[in-house]
C-alpha cells in the first residue's frame, strides 16, 4: 500500500474516531471519510482495532519526537522536564485520541490491549528515564533513585495534571499552566523542606 494512502486512511480513522468515539465507528465509517473501499481499509490494518492502535501509536510518536527536542545536555534537568511538562496541553489538546490514553478512557474500550496501551506509555516515558539518568550524572538529582519508577511517577503526576486541567489550557492557559506547574513541582520536590 503507498503510504501516502495509509496516512489518508489514519487521518480518516483519527478523525471519526475523535467524532464519533471508538464504539459508534465502523470501518465503513473510515472508508468514506478517506475516499477508499472499505477493503483498502483492511489494506492499512486487521481491524477497526487495530486501526484504532496505530492511530494512537502514530500521535504518540509525534509527541515523543517533539518531546526528545527539549533534550539538550547542556540544560537542568529540572528544566528539561519543567518543559517537557509544559508541552503536555499544548500537545494533548490538539490530539484527544492521545489524551484518552493517559486518561484510561481506552483501557475500558479494548480490556485485551492493556499490554499494547502500556507499551505506549513506556515509549512515552523514555525520554524522561533519560533526562533523571542526566540529573543524576550532574548531581542534580540523587544517585539512588530508581530512574524506571522516577520517571513512570512523574509520568502519572504530569498525565493526572493533563487530565484535570488540560482542557482548561484553551479556556485559561495562565491557570492551566500553574496548576502543572504544581504538580510537576511536587514530583520533583515533594513535600520535603528545602
Amino acid at each position: 500500500m503507498e503510504e501516502a494512502k495509509r496516512q489518508r486512511i489514519l487521518d480518516a480513522a483519527t478523525n471519526v474516531f475523535v467524532q464519533r468515539g471508538y464504539k459508534d465507528t465502523s470501518i465503513d465509517d473510515i472508508a468514506r471519510v478517506a475516499g477508499v473501499a472499505k477493503g483498502t481499509v483492511y489494506l492499512a490494518c486487521e481491524s477497526k482495532a487495530d486501526l484504532f492502535y496505530q492511530v494512537v501509536h502514530r500521535d504518540l510518536k509525534a509527541w515523543a519526537a517533539a518531546i526528545s527536542r527539549f533534550v539538550d545536555p547542556r540544560m537542568a534537568a529540572s528544566e528539561i522536564i519543567s518543559k517537557m511538562a509544559q508541552n503536555g496541553p499544548l500537545y494533548l489538546a490538539g490530539h484527544p485520541l492521545a489524551r484518552g490514553l493517559f486518561s484510561g478512557a481506552h483501557y475500558g474500550l479494548l480490556p485485551d490491549w492493556t499490554e499494547r496501551f502500556e507499551q505506549l506509555r513506556t515509549m512515552g516515558r523514555a525520554d524522561v528515564a533519560e533526562v533523571i539518568r542526566m540529573g543524576i550524572r550532574s548531581g542534580e538529582f540523587r544517585p539512588d533513585l530508581d530512574v524506571e519508577e522516577s520517571a513512570e511517577i512523574l509520568q502519572d503526576l504530569t498525565h493526572a495534571g493533563y487530565t484535570l486541567y488540560g482542557d482548561r489550557w484553551a479556556k485559561d492557559p495562565a491557570v492551566a499552566k500553574r496548576r502543572i506547574a504544581g504538580v510537576l513541582d511536587f514530583g520533583l520536590n515533594g513535600l520535603r523542606k528545602r
